[in-house]
């Protein structure tokens, strides 16, 4: 029997499960795809938002501050991307104007440090492109953009290294309850443990029914991005925003880690899984960066994409316990900003409602990410030397190399996919998109697993690329 099992892998599951990897407790992870990370968590903004948005005195608000400094030192520990860069709230009206103050007095309230509400000519100074209507701008320096989907997937390779067990393709089918706990059918098997966390993004509702009364409903709620090259990368030297309406944040326009731009998202209620982009949608998103960002040459666009929000019937995130039985369910934005503090407000909970966690004796809370694009002459010279394979660029538009491609399929958690490639080192995450590193990287990780270029996918199970011809 499984102490803990935890439902779903995204940025919250993976947070929890190395949160409690600390501790003695039997944990498995159970996610439906082949891979972590394979929700929101991979398709977002990749904002670490300051905190000034959530009402004061709702747990979004709580946890997103705390998070705040979490999720630094966690980035630094498990060389994750990370860039404090700070964000800025555009008003372009006296009503913006006025909301840009409420903003400011609700971050003063929520302990949002280092807040400022600059003139037109202030934010002019630090952002040299926003257009010329800019009224003023709420300024939040502790806002920062990390790499999601690495941040996860460090966090899940990190409890997988301190006895964790996961288990992907492993899609949760009932849930039954037990006098000791609770049995789950999960890709065609069946499980026992005394305690279920249930981290399952958009399907937490579905999870959550399977086990309880129904008391929530999730409502899937899609945004869309553009995704520019490297060139339009310094366009912007914050996050910026426009002011928030009830459907969410607005469009933002803000630099990645990678060095390219973001510009979206809009936010149109959809299916859980709906990730098909649209010209009109993508056109409004475009008219709406615009009036931030004038100049954004959209020509540089590299890749479409969206994400779908785990949105709910509860204005908050929908965290707490039921006889064993513990919802982390309705984590919108801000969620990757605040999944730090959701995991350590999960441990305290479990703790509240009797779960005994001891400390291990020994315990791993780093990790390292060989990265030979960002090392000196002298450290590549010695990395080559030591393994010729990183002398070898594999992806000439990201500087990536066979020997960070083969590091990262033998790391606790094996990819299996172009795509699990992609998010591990970045291979194909360039202006071509992996047109040219692609099949290279098919035959590298067919021969490194043992297997059939055929058995390879793309993304999802399912996805192939090469198939044999049946005559």
């Amino acid at each position: 029997m499984y102490d803990v099992a935890i439902i779903g892998c995204g940025v919250i599951g993976s947070s929890i499960a190395y949160r409690l990897s600390r501790f003695n407790l039997k944990t498995v992870v159970l996610e439906k795809e082949n891979d972590v990370a394979m929700g929101a968590t991979r398709a977002n903004s990749a904002i670490i938002h300051a905190g000034y948005d959530p009402a004061e005195g709702t747990l979004m608000a709580k946890l997103n501050v705390r998070s705040v400094e979490l999720t630094k030192d966690l980035c630094q520990k498990l060389s994750v991307p990370y860039a404090q860069i700070g964000s800025l709230v555009l008003a372009f009206s006296d009503e913006e104007s006025a909301h840009v103050q409420r903003l400011y007095e609700r971050g003063i309230a929520n302990g949002v440090p280092g807040l400022k509400v600059l003139t037109y000519a202030e934010t002019k100074a630090i952002e040299p492109n926003i257009a010329d209507n800019v009224t003023c701008a709420l300024y939040a320096p502790t806002a920062a953009v990390i790499n999601p989907w690495e941040y996860a997937l460090a966090l899940a390779e990190v409890a997988v290294v301190n006895g964790v067990e996961l288990r992907l393709e492993a899609a949760v089918e009932a849930i039954s309850k037990t006098d000791n706990g609770y049995v789950i059918t999960a890709g065609g098997k069946t499980i026992e443990t005394k305690y279920i966390i249930n981290a399952a993004g958009t399907e937490a509702g579905m999870i959550h029914d399977m086990a309880l009364p129904h008391t929530f409903d999730i409502l899937p709620n899609k945004g869309e991005y553009y995704l520019l090259d490297k060139s339009e990368g310094t366009r912007t030297n914050h996050v910026v925003f426009q002011c928030p309406s009830k459907v969410g944040k607005g469009v933002l326009v803000s630099p990645t880690v990678h060095g390219n731009l973001i510009v979206g998202p809009n936010a149109v209620d959809c299916e859980a899984g709906d990730t098909s982009t649209s010209a009109e949608d993508l056109a409004f998103v475009r008219s709406m960066a615009v009036k931030s960002i004038p100049s954004i040459d959209f020509r540089q666009n590299i890749r479409n994409f969206a994400g779908v929000r785990p949105n709910s019937t509860v204005d908050d995130f929908i965290i707490k316990a039921h006889d064993g039985f513990f919802d982390v369910a309705g984590i919108k934005s801000p969620g990757l900003a605040s999944a730090a503090g959701i995991a350590e407000y999960v441990e305290n909970l479990m703790q509240d409602n009797g779960v005994v966690l001891a400390e291990k004796a020994e315990y791993t809370d780093t990790r390292e990410q060989p990265r030979f694009k960002e090392m000196t002459h002298e450290e590549r010279a010695a990395i080559v030397a030591e393994n010729p394979l990183f002398g070898r660029v594999i992806c000439r538009c990201e500087t990536i190399t066979e020997g960070e491609i083969i590091d990262a399929i033998h790391r606790p958690i094996i990819p299996r996919t172009v795509d699990a490639i992609k998010r591990r080192c970045c291979a194909g995450m360039g202006r071509c998109q992996g047109g040219f590193c692609g099949p290279r990287v098919v035959e590298i990780l067919a021969r490194e697993l043992g297997c059939s270029r055929q058995d390879i996918d793309k993304d999802k199970t399912g996805s192939y690329i090469v198939r044999k011809r049946e005559d």
